[in-house]
């Protein structure tokens, strides 16, 4: 196998890996693991999860945008930096605590421009 492809394949493992990583701290309730028998339970167990991560990549992708904006970034990230860039991070995420959320004010859309 050329190095390339093996580049490819250990990046295509570590997102993952990563992916896996959000689950298992978003759902450290049991061990991680669904302990129900019952299909429907289950079924909704994982798409809680994922709703969860979605979530946390939408809003993680909206900070990562306004800070690129905020420090005059985006024309400055070389091809490596942006590959280093992943809105699954979850450092910043209390598990145990709250996640203050105020429904009757709406993210700031910001417009960006579109690079050509």
């Amino acid at each position: 196998m050329d190095e390339s492809m093996r580049q490819e394949i250990q990046e295509g493992l570590n997102v993952v890996e990563l992916w896996n990583g959000v689950s298992k701290y978003i759902f450290y309730g049991k061990t991680g693991e669904i302990t129900s028998n019952n299909e429907k339970v289950q079924n909704l167990s994982v798409k809680s999860l994922h709703l969860t991560q979605l979530s946390m990549v939408y809003i993680n992708t909206i900070m990562i945008q306004q800070i690129l904006v905020e420090y005059n970034l985006i024309g400055k990230l070389t091809e490596e930096d942006k590959r280093a860039l992943t809105p699954l991070i979850y450092e910043h995420v209390n598990p145990y605590g709250l996640f203050p959320l105020d429904l009757e004010k709406r993210l700031p859309y910001i417009q960006y421009e579109v690079a050509a």
